[in-house]
């Protein structure tokens, strides 16, 4: 009988505990910054893909964000492509404006931006 409840009670406790994991990895307390983007008519394709792989290249150049996206599957809304940047925590995100980091791929994004909308979400 005691052996079954040491067992049982190691069950109970494993699944406690698998279940806060999956709260925990379901609610991340990281930031997503997600961009619609319109370029200008005269943005050249060459210059929308460098603008991309500005934001590609950007956690290198950011030790706060700590992943992005770049492929648009579907965009509406009369934008032509999003993307999104993962950052480590609200403060990385306030930190990334005016950064270097930001100031440099701007070179590359600002000039063909003919308007986007920004969304930053989090837990």
């Amino acid at each position: 009988m005691r052996s079954y409840s040491i067992v049982l009670l190691s069950a109970v406790l494993l699944t406690f505990g698998a279940t806060n994991l999956a709260a925990q990895t379901t609610e991340p307390k990281t930031v997503l910054h997600v961009v619609t983007v319109a370029w200008k008519e005269e943005a050249k394709p060459e210059q929308i893909k460098a603008a991309l792989d500005g934001v590609k290249a950007l956690p290198k150049a950011y030790k706060g964000i700590t992943r992005v996206w770049i492929k648009s599957i579907k965009v509406q809304g009369g934008k032509a492509n999003a993307f999104v940047m993962e950052f480590a925590d609200e403060q990385a995100l306030k930190d990334y404006a005016d950064s270097d980091a930001q100031k440099e791929w701007y070179k590359l994004y600002l000039p063909i931006r003919k308007e986007s909308t920004t969304f930053d979400i989090t837990n």
